[in-house]
């Protein structure tokens, strides 16, 4: 469950997403849901666990993953590819220049984390780096150069995707980077 705000106008974006509105002015409003569309927990406990925290407490508490506060995370929230609903996972917090890095390392499994075909289907999504959610652009990296850029910068901030990385090369599969680019 999210912060709520007093809403006092409205916004649309195009493709369905909407950024602080409401049925009318004077409404309150989850703040924890500028994408419309029904929210379905993770399966997995540690992810809703961490979800909830996170979301209640704005940031405060569950910014880090395993009690290790030197491996922060932000909470996105994604519309699912076939469903359509929407789903949170935290992921690791790598920022640079107001943009954000979502890796889809899946530990170095051989197959993609679902999230992965949700922002393939659904580039906009929400991501909450602290109290206030807002809305991104996710793209996917083709350039290595740029890619090479970023995963150095993911690698600084969580040293296991750096085993992470041939575990998926053996299984014949390159991680893929987002790229969260702001939506004003």
């Amino acid at each position: 469950m999210g912060r709520v705000l007093w809403i006092t106008s409205g916004v649309e974006l195009a493709g369905g997403v909407r950024r602080n509105t409401s049925p009318s002015a004077g409404h309150w409003m989850d703040m924890a849901d500028l994408l419309e569309g029904e929210y379905v927990e993770s399966p997995a406990k540690w992810v809703r666990d961490q979800v909830e925290l996170y979301e209640r407490s704005g940031g405060q508490e569950g910014w880090y993953l395993q009690d290790r506060k030197d491996w922060p995370i932000v909470v996105i929230t994604s519309k699912g590819a076939k469903s359509g609903k929407l789903r949170k996972n935290p992921v690791m917090r790598v920022e640079h220049d107001g943009k954000y890095l979502a890796v889809a390392s899946k530990g170095g499994a051989p197959e993609h984390p679902v999230w992965y075909h949700n922002f393939l289907a659904n580039p906009v999504v929400q991501l909450q780096d602290g109290p206030e959610p807002k809305l991104y652009r996710a793209r996917l990296i083709e350039d290595q150069a740029e890619y090479d850029e970023w995963w150095d910068r993911a690698v600084k901030v969580y040293e296991p995707y750096a085993e992470y990385k041939p575990r998926a090369e053996a299984a014949g599969r390159t991680i893929p980077l987002f790229v969260l680019e702001p939506i004003d």
